[in-house]
């Protein structure tokens, strides 16, 4: 995922704005489960809105369902570069005017790439709303795309790409996904590669924008001081030349399955093997998800509560940390082990894992991991929106995943429902281990893998 951030200045307003906002982590639960509101606009747009008035902060997030999933194999990268190149001008505005504008009233602008969509996110004083609205406004709906800028971005995203070989934990990372998901989309970088990202051109650029960056493949959550007509009345003034169009059909296949195990040895001149094992996972709509969510913090989710943890960390000396993940997307998702040992212990940790995958498979959990996975999962969950900076994200994944308005209210319910058998049973449907893919980056020599 790629990142660009324009933070504002002077500094007396931009110390203003951060310690307001980090006032605002302490707000009490009570208004994060405040009721938002969702309206489709006539354009197309859909909007989510929730009014927080504890201070004089609006955020507002622009979702567009325009990620690397959309990319062409050729092309990896597409959806970030142009993602990327919002703010490095528009038709009446250069990336400098742009930045400028931004800091002067202390304000944020950040621009992200993602896997199934992209944000680009605002944050700025109740007072400068409709200097931020503008700007939001201007780099999404009227990106200048200048072949110096993308002559520019180009060479520092590629810098990044050579950066990131030497860095043995992103190696084994996009090992283990282009193995796991083969030619589905998912198994490619977000960032793409050097050769895609050379032979992305211009004309590629402005026609994935015109394609994608549209109304009616759009999500827009805002948070914070501004009541919802106030924020019609902008989008009204600010997006109106914003139309829907017909979206192109985007047809995703799914991934195969793996057959057997996989196993894929980097040899680094590095005193620590870094390891990822996994393999499909499910996808976010999956009902089973909620279990998968209690089996997995009981397994490698949950820290220092997880039998992972305790068994590769605390009892055997074998790794500083360790855990393990579902990760839930739309179009599919992926299971995943990770940690760091000695060369020479990675077979030893390798067969820890094999080994708590099989308890976990065949033993039911206690009574003690599953009320502690309970409550921890509902404990927390209420910290994902104990700021407008996260109630605009979640309000975002809510919709994007179809989970409802109510699903604040409705996950704790799901998580406790929950049983023993419940998670013995996603356990043996979603651990697979005998059909995976291990990937070790390591001085082999010294590892002497048997796998």
């Amino acid at each position: 995922m790629n990142r660009r951030i324009i933070v504002g200045r002077p500094l007396c307003t931009t110390l203003f704005l951060f310690c307001l906002l980090a006032l605002h982590l302490s707000a009490g639960t009570a208004a994060a489960r405040r009721t938002a509101d969702r309206e489709m606009l006539k354009s197309g747009l859909v909007l989510l809105h929730s009014e927080r008035t504890e201070l004089p902060i609006v955020k507002v997030v622009v979702a567009i369902k325009a990620g690397s999933v959309l990319d062409p194999p050729s092309r990896a990268g597409l959806s970030n570069l142009t993602a990327d190149l919002l703010n490095e001008g528009t038709a009446k505005r250069t990336s400098a005017q742009i930045s400028d504008e931004i800091e002067f009233v202390g304000g944020r602008l950040s621009i992200s790439g993602g896997r199934d969509y992209v944000t680009v996110s605002l944050t700025v004083l109740k007072k400068d709303v409709k200097l931020g609205f503008d700007l939001l406004s201007d780099i999404i709906m009227n990106p200048a795309f200048r072949q110096s800028e993308i002559d520019r971005r180009k060479a520092i995203i590629k810098s990044s790409i050579i950066r990131q070989k030497e860095d043995p934990g992103a190696v084994a990372s996009k090992a283990f996904l282009k193995a796991a998901y083969g030619e589905h989309p998912y198994g490619r970088p977000v960032e793409g590669t050097e050769e895609a990202t050379d032979a992305v051109t211009r004309s590629d650029i402005v026609d994935f924008h015109d394609r994608f960056y549209v109304p009616n493949n759009a999500i827009m959550a805002v948070a914070g001081d501004i009541s919802l007509e106030s924020t019609k009345s902008l989008i009204n003034r600010y997006f109106s030349d914003w139309h829907k169009k017909d979206l192109p059909g985007a047809t995703v296949p799914a991934p195969r399955p793996l057959e057997g195990p996989k196993v894929i040895k980097i040899n680094r001149n590095i005193t620590q093997a870094n390891i990822v094992f996994g393999h499909l996972g499910i996808k976010r709509d999956n009902p089973d998800y909620y279990a998968v969510s209690v089996m997995n913090y009981i397994l490698g989710g949950g820290g220092f509560a997880s039998r992972l943890m305790d068994n590769i960390r605390d009892n055997r000396g074998l790794s500083y940390d360790v855990h393990s993940r579902f990760s839930a997307d739309r179009y599919a998702g992926s299971f995943q082990v990770e940690l760091q040992t000695k060369n020479t212990s990675a077979n030893a940790a390798v067969g820890e894992i094999f080994r708590e995958l099989k308890r976990m498979r065949t033993e039911p959990v206690t009574d003690r991991e599953l009320s502690g996975a309970k409550s921890y999962l509902t404990g927390s969950f209420p910290l994902r929106i104990d700021s407008i900076n996260k109630t605009a994200a979640f309000l975002i994944a809510v919709e994007f995943y179809g989970l409802g308005l109510d699903y604040m209210d409705r996950y704790g319910g799901h998580i406790n429902a929950v049983t023993k058998e419940d998670v013995l049973r996603v356990a043996r449907r979603y651990l697979h281990p005998k059909d995976y893919v291990l990937v070790v980056v390591g001085d082999m020599k010294e590892a002497s893998l048997r796998y």
